[in-house]
């Protein structure tokens, strides 16, 4: 087994090749993924009786998720898209904010959708809107969505009740109400920064393909005799929200074990109760607006060929991720990491940062890294509640490659992968590098 700083040279070598067969080669992002895992397990000497499984590991612990997520959120867009209902939230957005601010419509329609969801969930929920949006203004989808993802990614990575901040809250032995403030008065502008005013810089040199086979699914539909109203359809998209919120609230009103409690979680979880929402939309979106069931099913059919394609990039984005972590690679990059002598919240912010690079998941680089700082900041005097944010702040720093939300916003907005780069992984490393600046400023104020 390759050992030492040599891992982190193989894996700088593994991205730099990931990014040369996929922007230069034009090999397809699912085969180079694949490629590129296998043979970066074979260079650093893992067990290649093992290699395949930890690849097919990795691959299926997102897509167990993901895959189900994406197709029920996908669904629910086409009903939304066919019905008119996106439309109809598209117009009312258009028309209460102005086309000229649809930016920060978009971005604070993320920030309040993105609370209680996880962040492929709030993606799979608004970007019908924002393909409708973008289609009705005449605007780039880059525009209009990447606002929308910086709303999520915000609330993602620094707001409770997202799971990894809450066991952040825990490790750090922080209140979770004054996190929950504090993340929001460093979220809110580090949104604004990384979504509107990133965005008016970036979108008029970024264009997207316009033949996008999504788009064409899940933009606006011909117009239709009978349309759901905007209340019905602003109900049906914030019923899977509302759901998730409730189920994160279930041990505040139930006994823990007790039937009515484990009926809140489990139509709380995020399957469950897209699943559910999904289900609600057959008749608001489907039935009462004169579609028959074979007209429903035929919908939920077409939409579900243009998202297998996005499923398979990012569960194989997620194979390579833990090929990086088996390998050792995520191990050499903590080591590094603990190994300077920084201030607390900047340890807090560099190990998960280190680790998000190397694993891809904001989620493991937050959760990982409150277990290895916790013990160290204990005796510093720092507040618990800031550990938190800027934890969360770096475990969002520079999506690339093994990241599955990488995959996901370069499939949907139709980006090369270069175009991904100068946007997605731009903007996430703007919020990352804003909020520690903004949550050292308010350790300095406080």
């Amino acid at each position: 087994m390759v050992h030492g700083n040599a891992l982190l040279l193989y894996a700088l070598a593994s991205v730099a090749t990931l990014v040369l067969l996929i922007a230069k080669l034009r090999l397809n992002p699912f085969v180079a993924l694949v490629v590129v895992s296998l043979a970066l397990g074979v260079a650093v000497g893992m067990p290649l009786d093992t290699l395949v499984k930890t690849f097919e590991t990795g691959v299926g612990n997102a897509l167990g998720h993901i895959a189900l997520v994406v197709a029920l959120g996908t669904m629910l867009g086409k009903l939304m898209a066919e019905s008119g209902g996106a439309d109809r939230v598209a117009h009312t957005i258009i028309a209460r904010a102005g086309p000229r601010n649809v930016t920060w419509a978009m971005m604070t329609i993320a920030l309040i959708v993105g609370l209680p969801v996880f962040f492929e969930v709030g993606f799979v929920l608004l970007v019908p809107i924002a393909f409708t949006v973008a289609k009705r203004t005449g605007s780039s989808i880059v525009l209009v969505g990447l606002p929308m993802v910086a709303g999520l990614s915000v609330v993602h990575g620094l707001v409770p009740p997202h799971p990894a901040a809450l066991l952040a809250v825990t490790g750090y032995h922080a209140d979770l109400g004054r996190t929950l403030l504090y993340g929001l008065i460093v979220g809110v502008p580090t949104a604004a920064l990384a979504g509107p005013v990133f965005t008016r810089l970036v979108a008029p040199h970024v264009r997207p393909d316009p033949h996008s086979a999504l788009m064409d699914e899940l933009a606006e539909a011909p117009a239709r005799a009978i349309t759901p109203g905007f209340g019905t359809t602003l109900f049906t998209i914030l019923l899977p929200v509302v759901l998730m919120l409730v189920g994160s609230w279930a041990d505040l009103v139930t006994r823990p074990e007790t039937l009515a409690n484990g009926l809140l979680h489990l139509a709380g979880h995020p399957v469950t109760a897209l699943l559910l929402a999904l289900l609600v939309a057959f008749y608001t979106l489907g039935r009462a607006c004169g579609f028959d069931r074979e007209t429903i099913l035929r919908f939920t059919n077409e939409c579900l060929g243009p998202i297998a394609a996005v499923t398979l990039v990012v569960g194989a984005g997620a194979g390579f991720g833990r090929v990086l972590m088996e390998s050792g690679i995520s191990t050499a990059v903590v080591d590094l990491a603990t190994g300077a002598s920084v201030p607390p919240l900047l340890l807090g912010w560099l190990v998960a940062a280190l680790i998000r690079v190397a694993t891809g998941s904001a989620t493991v680089a937050m959760t990982t890294a409150v277990g290895i700082v916790a013990p160290i900041v204990e005796r510093a005097g720092v507040s618990p509640e800031l550990m938190v944010l800027a934890t969360g702040a770096g475990s969002l720093i520079l999506s690339h490659v093994n990241d599955g939300g990488f995959w996901l916003v370069k499939e949907y907005f139709n980006l090369s992968v270069a175009q991904t780069f100068q946007t997605w992984t731009v903007c996430e490393t703007i919020i990352s590098v804003a909020a520690l600046v903004l949550t050292m400023l308010l350790a300095a104020v406080l």
